[in-house]
């Protein structure tokens, strides 16, 4: 445990050194990344000790703070280690990508300041997950917080990044009032604020105030992981912030948020049966909004980030099938649910990772995050192509990759949870549901590579594309080794996930593991065979094509004798007919059209556009009376520092009288 607070310590000191080198760029990197790291691997040990032994780890310092605060307590559980290694390994890599992809900003923008906040954004993530006191739980929520925010904002000059900012920095700060909410409930009926004395908090439960508290951390902790319909930060921030801090946002931060709602989840006690549902329908919602826009978008991280929106809710939802599960006494159904749930929890952390680290790479190699300009890639990025080909069939939960290992879970407790009981019919048909959500991204992703990837260069930045180097490639290489190995043998990633289970559980008869084990078991196979399968393939098909040759020439485009590349597909053409006839009238695409008449017709024009129907129709109305209201009370703003020195003086007056008034006889007290 003291290895891994060294750690903490590491990293914050060499976002420090970073920040105070800045005009030495590569210094700055050394010590910033190298920080990062060293901290990472210093920490390494006790979350992988804990996951595979159970045993836990603590550390309590003495600090000189009033009652209830004097102890800077941590800890590292099951729970713990669940979210812990997945932090540290993605930030290892994220780290080694991002030092060579910040290097390409080294001429105009200081080094030192992304670094110091990257590193602080990291320390943030670790100190949350393993904070056992609520002061110290909020001081490293904020660190990585604000952290994030400054990263995000990272290309200021912007307009775009700034406003990007400015959502992002507003959504949390309102998840913080809920979240502060319910942790004051916590506090007030366990007459502390140290986590330990929260477990089970049966005072609240007695008194009915159980549900409150998951109401409250449901809304502040979706906040931040992007539940609909508290998501808007999301879109906007994963696009602005650099390639390597979005692959981390998405990969673990928002899964930060999921943490917190399961640790409240162990102060309360056995679950009722509204909280399972209330999140697993969350959670189908946010995953049907989330892959419906992500199907319409344009820009390649925007695609990544509501599709981070989609699996957040397919988490929650197996989550909620889990709590539901444990609350009707179905054990079968809470084992799958629990068990799918942090199953991809890791899963999508590998292969969001990934997806943005290409994403990143195409950036790199190109200038462009617009899949309309971008198009025959795997010719000039080979290596970025496959990968993220690669990546798209995971996160299209494709078999043999390990987004199909998690997400089958997830079907098998929603035709569990169907099979008998009063909801058995709302089970199934929520099983259609999730077909769909599945469809949808299996086209998203069949968009994605095909608009991106194949096909001819849409513009002169993808005619010149180039590849990305070793140290930007290696790391996404090494996470696409980690998808399939999770694929493969995916009953380890169980085994692993076991501690936690039984932690999560509010009593031993109300889970069931063994169909789980035995469905991955199965799955691990199924997977192996199939990869093999598919290589033996490849190298036969290989052999034959060295053999007999291969003609390369343009496709065939029914005999037009001037094919350009403005005769391709475009993104909006290949979504159009799903987004038309499929999805709900607010959430498909805006089209403008002007149609060319008359004699002598002018050029015809089309747009089309995809905003967000919540940003639009709720959050921007109600943000714009809001701000009006506040610029009103500027005539409170004169500018004149006697008037200032006025409110003073009243603000205390008005103090004294009330301090008086609770201590006169007949007062209150």
């Amino acid at each position: 445990m003291e290895f891994l607070v060294t750690g903490i310590a590491v990293q914050i000191l060499g976002g420090i050194g970073a920040v105070a080198l800045s005009r030495l760029p590569r210094v700055a990197t050394i010590i910033g990344a190298g920080a990062t790291i060293t901290g990472a691997l210093l920490g390494m040990p006790s979350a992988l000790g804990v996951l595979t032994s159970g045993q836990l780890e603590s550390l309590q310092i003495p600090w000189e703070l009033p009652n209830h605060l004097r102890e800077f307590q941590v800890e590292v559980d099951s729970l713990t280690a669940v979210f812990l290694v997945p932090i540290l390994g993605l930030t290892i890599l994220a780290t080694i990508y991002g030092a060579n992809y910040l290097s390409g900003f080294s001429a105009r923008k200081s080094l030192g300041t992304p670094w110091f906040f990257f590193n602080l954004f990291v320390a943030g993530m670790v100190l949350v997950v393993i904070a056992r006191t609520v002061f110290l739980f909020f001081v490293a929520w904020e660190l990585m917080s604000l952290a994030a925010y400054f990263l995000v904002t990272f290309e200021h000059e912007r307009e775009e990044v700034r406003r990007a900012g400015w959502i992002y920095l507003v959504t949390t700060q309102l998840g913080v009032a809920f979240l502060l909410s319910a942790f004051l409930v916590l506090g007030y009926h366990a007459e502390s604020l140290d986590f330990v004395t929260f477990q089970p908090a049966r005072a609240l439960s007695a008194a009915g105030g159980a549900g409150a508290v998951f109401v409250l951390a449901l809304i502040g902790f979706g906040a931040k992981a992007g539940l609909v319909p508290f998501h808007v930060w999301l879109p906007e921030a994963h696009p602005a912030a650099p390639s390597h801090v979005s692959a981390l946002m998405s990969g673990v931060m928002i899964k930060v948020g999921l943490y917190g709602l399961l640790r409240i989840l162990t102060f309360l006690g056995p679950s009722e049966p509204w909280w399972g549902l209330l999140l697993a329908t969350m959670g189908m919602l946010t995953a049907l909004v989330g892959i419906s826009m992500a199907l319409q978008q344009r820009d390649i991280k925007r695609v990544l980030a509501y599709s981070s929106i989609e699996n957040i809710g397919l988490i929650c939802l197996s989550l909620g099938l889990g709590l539901w599960g444990q609350a009707t006494n179905k054990p079968i159904v809470a084992g799958l649910g629990m068990a799918g749930g942090l199953l991809h929890i890791w899963n999508h952390a590998l292969m969001k990772g990934l997806m943005f680290l290409s994403a990143g790479s195409i950036l790199h190699g190109t200038g462009t995050r617009d899949m309309e300009r971008l198009g025959g890639l795997t010719k000039r990025m080979p290596w970025t192509g496959t990968f993220m080909t690669l990546g798209a069939l995971a996160m299209a939960a494709l078999p043999p990759l390990n987004g199909f290992t998690s997400k089958w879970l997830m079907y098998l407790a929603l035709m569990q949870g169907g099979l008998n009981g009063y909801l058995g019919l709302t089970a199934l048909l929520a099983v259609g549901l999730l077909a769909m959500v599945g469809a949808l991204a299996a086209i998203t992703y069949v968009r994605l590579v095909g608009i991106a990837l194949l096909g001819s260069p849409r513009s002169e930045e993808a005619e010149h594309a180039h590849e990305s180097s070793p140290w930007m490639l290696g790391p996404i290489g090494v996470l696409i080794m980690l998808c399939v190995t999770m694929a493969v043998v995916p009953y380890l990633g169980l085994d692993l996930l076991s501690g936690c289970l039984a932690q999560l559980q509010s009593d031993p008869a109300k889970m069931s593991l063994e169909l789980p084990k035995d469905t991955l078991a199965s799955l691990g196979w199924f997977n192996a065979w199939l990869l093999a399968a598919i290589g033996l393939g490849a190298v036969l098909l290989m052999v034959l094509t060295r053999k007999t040759g291969s003609a390369v020439g343009p496709t065939w485009g029914c005999g037009f004798a001037a094919p350009t590349v403005r005769i391709q597909y475009t993104g909006l053409s290949f979504s159009e007919m799903l987004a038309e006839h499929l999805l709900p009238r607010f959430l498909r695409p805006r089209r403008e059209r002007k149609a060319p008449t008359g004699v002598f017709p002018s050029p015809s024009e089309f747009s089309a556009q995809s905003p967000d129907p919540l940003t639009e129709k709720v959050y921007a109305p109600f943000f714009t009376r809001w701000a009006r209201w506040f610029s009103d009370l500027r005539i409170l703003q004169q500018g004149q520092v006697n008037i200032y020195l006025a409110y003073i003086v009243l603000t205390t007056v008005l103090a004294l009288a009330w301090m008086t008034y609770r201590t006169w006889p007949g007062g209150t007290r």
